[in-house]
């Protein structure tokens, strides 16, 4: 009976030891969790903020989406331009998502490869998802489409006043967002 009760206490003493290593454990896993947290909000408030986000298919870029760019940025704007920031070794969706969540404006330049890519729809929806809180955001642009086309990809966003490629120059284009600017 002695011996029962001797590794009974044996037995309880060690299960409180081990709860003891196992709080001590979470309390340092806890710990590391609260610097980790206050590093990425420390991250969050230094970053950085963008005028304008472009989203465009990679075949209307050469004629048209880098020289908005370019220009767009020989004004001093903050621009977020696939070019400009997807690089080498870092991650393409989470750049993406940084530069939607953290720019004023979206330029979406509608074209008809734009209807068809997949990634060009993710940022699309990513610029929606903050149009339905309540921000005026998305600047679209038609580029060789017109409102029946676009009407077709999607009725709200042709409700949504464009500027077209076809009947002002990029100068114009980056006068009208400069103004936009300017007025907010």
């Amino acid at each position: 009976m002695k011996k029962q009760i001797s590794n009974r206490i044996e037995a309880e003493n060690r299960i409180e030891a081990n709860q003891q290593s196992l709080l001590e454990e979470l309390y340092k896993y806890k710990k590391s969790i609260e610097i980790h947290t206050e590093n990425l909000f420390k991250q969050e408030i230094s970053k950085v903020q963008y005028d304008v986000f472009i989203s465009h298919a990679s075949e209307d870029k050469d004629d048209f989406v880098k020289p908005l760019a370019e220009r767009l940025i020989e004004e001093g704007l903050e621009v977020w331009f696939d070019e400009k920031k997807l690089t080498w070794g870092k991650p393409t969706r989470r750049s993406i998502d940084q530069g939607l969540a953290n720019s004023r404006f979206g330029i979406v330049v509608l074209s008809k490869a734009f209807f068809n890519k997949a990634w060009t729809n993710y940022e699309l929806n990513g610029l929606v998802a903050r149009h339905l809180s309540g921000e005026d955001l998305i600047l679209p642009i038609w580029h060789n489409v017109d409102y029946k086309d676009v009407m077709q990809y999607s009725p709200p966003l042709a409700d949504i006043t464009a500027l077209k490629s076809s009947e002002m120059t990029i100068d114009e284009i980056a006068e009208q967002l400069l103004n936009l600017l300017k007025d907010e």
